[in-house]
């Protein structure tokens, strides 16, 4: 096979995206093992015939793998409330069918996609509408299996249903595909960008990381010597007053720096939660600091060349 011969600059990418394949087939899988299998052989058939007809545009992968990850978390979702008590089998077939129409799609048209996968021919108005009424059409897809009673239909009838939902979207998918094409290359270009914008912040983000797990891991610490110190619980959960181990004070610690509030922990003595109000009035100021620093960060970057040509 030509995909393992040669180059191994797909290798790296190939193994990125079946590794997001393997989480979205373990997260998807509800019903058993069938299902995941069947996620997962599609990724690897997808992502293989992909990669082997365009070798030179690995990054196209990323966009596909996203776009892969999303239509598998949806078809999910709209799925098992719309068609609870289908067949395996249906369900394996509906999942399959708009994944092969599109991989067949792409192999027909592959020397009009090429320079598509390569970086060539920019959105434009035109490109816009017709990936816009893809999206509209297969939303009304959704919409109908979701709206229409079919989940009180018979098994067999649900999966006949479901499978007929999906041919809908194969035929729009495989009319759709240049634009489908061009809208992952987007995608890649962009998440591309945000990655190398996400590099030159990674000093300021593993600074603000490093201060928050300080501000909580103390503050946890004076929780724990509050309610050790306190002849009475300082601290109360669902099943009432509760002795505060390091654990829980920490979990309660970064609850409250994150302003989450599970609810499953609180305070019922006064000082400590002034001492809480302190952590969040902490976690506030270390929020600051964090924009404070980002933008800083982006300022230096700009003036660096006039620097430099100052110096010079």
């Amino acid at each position: 096979m030509r995909l393992f011969a040669g180059d191994r600059a797909w290798l790296r990418p190939f193994l990125a995206t079946m590794g997001l394949a393997v989480v979205v087939a373990g997260g998807v899988g509800d019903g058993g093992l069938f299902f995941p299998l069947v996620v997962l052989a599609a990724a690897a058939l997808g992502f293989g015939m992909l990669f082997r007809l365009f070798p030179e545009g690995l990054d196209f992968a990323l966009g596909t793998a996203v776009g892969f990850a999303t239509y598998a978390a949806l078809f999910t979702v709209v799925g098992q409330s719309a068609y609870p008590d289908a067949s395996e089998l249906a369900e394996g077939t509906a999942f399959l069918l708009p994944v092969l129409a599109f991989l067949w799609a792409v192999r027909r048209n592959r020397a009009r996609l090429r320079y598509i996968v390569a970086g060539g021919e920019p959105p434009d108005t035109e490109h816009l509408r017709r990936i816009g009424r893809f999206l509209l059409l297969t939303a009304l897809v959704a919409v109908a299996s979701l709206s229409l009673p079919a989940n009180r239909l018979g098994p067999s009838m649900q999966g006949v249903a479901m499978v007929a939902g999906s041919a809908v979207i194969s035929l729009l998918a495989a009319r759709s595909v240049r634009e489908l094409v061009r809208l992952l290359v987007d995608m890649a270009q962009v998440m591309d960008a945000i990655s190398r914008r996400a590099v030159a912040l990674m000093v300021p983000i593993a600074t603000y990381a490093a201060l928050f797990s300080l501000i909580a891991v103390v503050f946890a610490c004076l929780f724990r010597i509050a309610d050790g110190l306190s002849r009475a619980p300082l601290f109360a959960g669902p099943g009432g007053a509760i002795e505060l181990t390091f654990r829980d004070a920490l979990h309660f610690s970064v609850v409250t720096l994150s302003t989450v509030g599970y609810g499953d922990i609180w305070p019922v003595d006064d000082g400590v939660r002034l001492l809480g109000a302190a952590e969040v009035l902490a976690g506030q100021i270390l929020l600051l600091f964090g924009f404070y620093e980002i933008t800083r960060s982006r300022l230096s970057a700009k003036e660096l060349p006039g620097r430099d040509d100052e110096t010079r």
